[in-house]
Formats: C-alpha cells, sequence, structure tokens
C-alpha cells in the first residue's frame, strides 16, 4: 500500500553571523504547523508538516555539552530520534528499507540532525545504539543478525567511498538490480557492536570534503550516505530463512548563494556543483509529486539527472519507507532559503512510495505456506472442512515440516525449469 513520505521541519537557534547582525527571528510553530513571516510587510505564510520541531530556544546546556529542554517547546536530540529514528528502525526491523534524509540551506543544522555533535547525538549514532541493543536482546541458538556499514560521499557528481577513499571514483558504478540502486565496488565493513560501528563513522567522517564558507565554518562540500545493511537469519528445525534491510541515512549539502557564502575559486564550484544536484532533486520532487496528485498523467521523473537522484530513487519513488528533514534558520535574512526550504518540503510530502519486506522469494513461498497449512489444520480440527482422505484421516492430519516445503518448492521450480528446457528444444528443432 502506498505511503506518503514524513516529513519533519525543525529550526536551530540564531548563530554567531546572525546575532552579529542582530537578526530578527522569522519563524514560529504551533504544533505541526510552521509560520514564516515577511520581514518588512509581516505577511505571514503557514505550512504544516507531521513534525514542527521549536530548538529555537527554551533550553539549557549541561556540564557535558548536551541541551536539555528548559521550557515545552524545545525539542532536543533525544525527541527527534524518538519520533523518526525509533520508526526507521522498527520497519528496517520487520524488514522494509528505510531512508532519512536531511535538506535545508547551508549552516541550516543538517548535520546537527542527522549526525549532531559531542554529547548531542543525531538519528545516526542513535539509531546504530539502539540497532545493537535490540540484537542484543534478541539473539539467541535460532537468530542471528549480520549488520554491514558503507559510507560514501558524492563530491562534484563523482562518488568516493569514504570507508576506503583510495578506490577511484571511477570504479565506483551506480547499479541497478530487483532490489532497486546499489553502489559497485563500494566496501561493506562488518561491525558487530556500537562500538565498532562508531569506529567505521569516524573513520568516513574524517574523509569528509568539508571547507570553511561566511555562512558555515565546517560546511559540507558534499552530499554524504551512510548505509547500515541489515540481516536477521532466523533458523527452523533445518530450514533457515532470511530477512533484509536497507537502513539509508543521508546528510545532504546545502544549497547556497555565492554572494552569501563569500565562495570563489574551489568552493564556488563546489557550491555550483551542490546547488545543481539539489536543483535535480527538486525537479524529481516536483514530478514525483505531480504524479502522485494525478496517477493516471504520464510523468517522466528524471532521476538519472545526477547521481544523487539516482541513489536517492528508491527513497523517493520506490521500496523504501522514507523521511525528510528539513533544516531551518530562523534569521530574516535568510528569509528567502528559509521560505524556499519550506515549500521544498512541502512538494515532498505529497510524495508516496510502496514499501515491501526484503525476504528471499524461497523463503516467502515457505512462510506462505506453512501459514495456509497452519490455517487448513486448525479448519479440520474445528469441523470447518474435510480432509482429503475422508472424514476417518482428521486424526492423521499433520503439519507440512519446513524441510518438506522446501524440498517441494524446489521440486516444483526445477519441474518449471525443465518445462521451460523442453519447450526451448522443441522450438530448436521446429526452426531446424
Amino acid at each position: 500500500m502506498a505511503e506518503a513520505l514524513k516529513v519533519a521541519v525543525r529550526v536551530r537557534p540564531f548563530n554567531q553571523r546572525e546575532k552579529d547582525r542582530d537578526a530578527k527571528l522569522v519563524i514560529d510553530m504551533q504544533g505541526p504547523t510552521t509560520i514564516i513571516s515577511h520581514p518588512d510587510t509581516g505577511e505571514e505564510k503557514k505550512f504544516t508538516f507531521d513534525y514542527s520541531y521549536w530548538s529555537h530556544d527554551e533550553f539549557d546546556t549541561e556540564e557535558n555539552g548536551y541541551m536539555v529542554p528548559s521550557g515545552p517547546k524545545y525539542a532536543d536530540q533525544q525527541k527527534v530520534f524518538n519520533d523518526l529514528g525509533v520508526g526507521l528502525l522498527e520497519n528496517a526491523w520487520k524488514g522494509f528499507n528505510c531512508c532519512v534524509f536531511a535538506y535545508g540551506q547551508t549552516g541550516s543544522g543538517k548535520s546537527y540532525s542527522i549526525v549532531g555533535y559531542g554529547e548531542n547525538k543525531g538519528i545516526i549514532p542513535l539509531t546504530c545504539a539502539d540497532l545493537f541493543r535490540r540484537v542484543a536482546e534478541t539473539q539467541n541458538e535460532t537468530t542471528a543478525y549480520q549488520v554491514q556499514v558503507t559510507m560514501l560521499e558524492i563530491y562534484n557528481e563523482k562518488l568516493r567511498d569514504l570507508l576506503n577513499p583510495k578506490t577511484a571514483a571511477d570504479q565506483l558504478k551506480i547499479r541497478n538490480n530487483a532490489s532497486g540502486m546499489y553502489v559497485e565496488n563500494i566496501r561493506e565493513v562488518a561491525v558487530d557492536s556500537y562500538e565498532s560501528i562508531e569506529k567505521q563513522m569516524d573513520v568516513g567522517t574524517k574523509n569528509r570534503t568539508v571547507g570553511a564558507t561566511q555562512m558555515n565554518a565546517t560546511s559540507s562540500r558534499a552530499h554524504t550516505v551512510f548505509t547500515i545493511n541489515f540481516t536477521k537469519i532466523t533458523k527452523d528445525g533445518g530450514a533457515a530463512s532470511e530477512l533484509k534491510a536497507a537502513l539509508n541515512l543521508v546528510d545532504l549539502a546545502g544549497s547556497e548563494r555565492a554572494n552569501s557564502t563569500g565562495a570563489t575559486g574551489d568552493r564556488l564550484k563546489e557550491g555550483a556543483a551542490i546547488n545543481q544536484s539539489l536543483s535535480n532533486l527538486g525537479l524529481v520532487i516536483s514530478a514525483l509529486a505531480e504524479q502522485a496528485n494525478h496517477p493516471k498523467k504520464k510523468v517522466l521523473v528524471p532521476y538519472r539527472a545526477s547521481k544523487l537522484t539516482m541513489l536517492l530513487q528508491n527513497a523517493l519513488g520506490g521500496n523504501s519507507k522514507t523521511v525528510m528533514v528539513a533544516a531551518l534558520s530562523p534569521a530574516d535574512i535568510n528569509y528567502e532559503e528559509t521560505l524556499s526550504t519550506l515549500r521544498y518540503a512541502d512538494r515532498a510530502k505529497q510524495i508516496k512510495t510502496v514499501a515491501t519486506v526484503q525476504e528471499n522469494p524461497t523463503d516467502k513461498l515457505i512462510r506462505e505456506l506453512r501459514e495456509e497449512n497452519e490455517r487448513l489444520q486448525k479448519l479440520v480440527a474445528s469441523g470447518g472442512a474435510t480432509p482429503r482422505g475422508g472424514p476417518t484421516d482428521a486424526g492423521n492430519f499433520n503439519l507440512v515440516t519446513p524441510e518438506e516445503m522446501k524440498a517441494a518448492v524446489e521440486e516444483a521450480v526445477a519441474a518449471v525449469g525443465n518445462k521451460v528446457s523442453s519447450g526451448e528444444k522443441a522450438a530448436a528443432v521446429q526452426k531446424t
């Protein structure tokens, strides 16, 4: 069943640049509704999302640096994770592909929500910690887990493997298979604890491309994608089934204006590449929104316009449960950029995706046959149906074992394959 993207917006405190310019607050939030006021006319525009997070004020900073609410309005990192990260992890646990990505102007607080700083950990580290807590609580003799991570960035339309930066960019190719888009030759690292995954995140973060601009001293100069590939292996008798899920956590580089950032040279080229890929993402979002609003209309979605949109194809228009976090600047000097972000997010909430459980087809068929077998046994036991051999056989009605089911499925598949082969041979004889 199709479901809409979940969209959240979050406003940060004034930064030093905005304080130095005596910036005025133009954002307000009332429940899920975000209100932006024009700095000159006072005209208000209202947008309603799944969540509107107020992180501008009403907080205190503890000794360890963590920011805690001092008023009812403030949303801290844990609040954002509880609303967004926990749901993503629940869906991944059930075998659904999931994605969360942050969008907004440079310096608007995207990386803070997704990655975090110091004790104020973002969605990625909190999700990883909760993932391994659940693994430790549920693994046993019949249930095992495998977790692998990858981390890459898109810099000037080239892919970089952040866990193995020596890999040449031309070796990293975006491919498509039955499960969707993936990156060929990227390094997958097996992890077995939160500490090991944190170590890999630190390695990847150190290899990220960042640079200083007038708007952000640690501006991300590339889009970053951190992927957790999760496999749950369940043993039942002599049979084993697998449930897989990919959890994609995307930190987009911020849109920027050259006259605001003061970018020149390489920084200017980086900014142009960032804006181009974000513009392409905007075109994809608009096309998908048009498609959702007019299902009978043929709409061309330009996924192949950039590396970013190709990688986000699953998240936006395919097999994934997706969350978008739009980061907002509260200042009047950024009014146009903030309004643009709100409109972007407003279009995104119209998109619908259809997520399915990532299950091996044979395992799925065996599971469905077992469920049907159990249903029939209950029906016979209740007197609602008669076994094939007649009423006298009801007492001898037994469950088929998983091994017998698997053997039957494999036998049926082989029989179909033999028929196809025989048909092909017959056709070849007729041609000769």
